[in-house]
């Protein structure tokens, strides 16, 4: 029996036979979309555990169907991209892709990625509770729901597990670095602004008058949440 479903999205034949070839001997079943509205088409229809998503296709771009995907669901997106396209890249990250690869890549490189995203997917629902509550706060893991002052507040699958990490951990200072391993699952090389973003985001969705609870920046070092009872 296949382990996981893949969906492999790019416009290059070369990508999908390569790759195709590693993923069979991995025990991995495997579908193919080769442009963007295709790939919207295949993720509906074929329901896959993760999905390798190509920055540049026809159609669609990969960043555009990551923002659609992320509207409905949280499943695992590792992105194939060019050198050039670093600032798609950080925007595909701040949408939610959970890691990146830069072309030209080795097959055996990206089965790795693929067994480590699925695997702290495994890891993060039978660790911490799923379920953090605090007054005027809940943030649930298992639907990715977080409640304001009892009201759902829309975030993105990033914010969220930011959140959640932060908030599981009250009091402790967590750096950058840390914070894309931990979410992102991967060490992280180039810009960390990507959790700037990400941090000013939440804290604008979680602000509430006479909240007791809240995201500190500790200059230098990194943030903490921090929630009096």
């Amino acid at each position: 029996m296949p382990t996981s479903h893949i969906l492999i999205c790019d416009d290059d034949n070369v990508v999908h036979e390569s790759l195709g070839l590693y993923l069979d001997a991995e025990n991995f079943s495997h579908a193919s979309a080769f442009d963007g509205e295709q790939a919207l088409r295949m993720f509906e229809r074929e329901h896959p555990n993760l999905i390798i998503l190509d920055l540049m296709m026809p159609k669609m771009s990969g960043t555009e169907v990551i923002r659609e995907i992320r509207k409905t669901s949280t499943v695992p997106v590792i992105m194939l991209t060019a050198k050039s396209e670093e600032i798609d890249r950080v925007l595909g990250l701040e949408l939610g892709a959970d890691d990146y690869i830069v072309k030209p890549f080795s097959p055996r490189e990206v089965i790795a990625r693929i067994k480590a995203v699925l695997r702290r997917m495994n890891d993060q629902s039978s660790t911490v509770s799923s379920v953090l509550r605090f007054p005027g706060l809940e943030i649930n893991l298992d639907n990715y729901h977080v409640k304001v002052g009892g009201e759902q507040v829309p975030f993105t699958p990033k914010e969220v597990e930011i959140l959640h990490l932060l908030a599981s951990h009250p009091g402790q200072v967590m750096d950058r670095e840390q914070i894309l391993s931990k979410v992102w699952g991967y060490d992280y090389f180039g810009d960390t602004r990507t959790v700037d973003t990400h941090i000013k985001r939440i804290r604008q969705k979680i602000d509430q008058k006479d909240a007791v609870y809240g995201l500190i920046t500790v200059y230098g070092v990194g943030y903490k949440f921090e929630a009096s009872t």
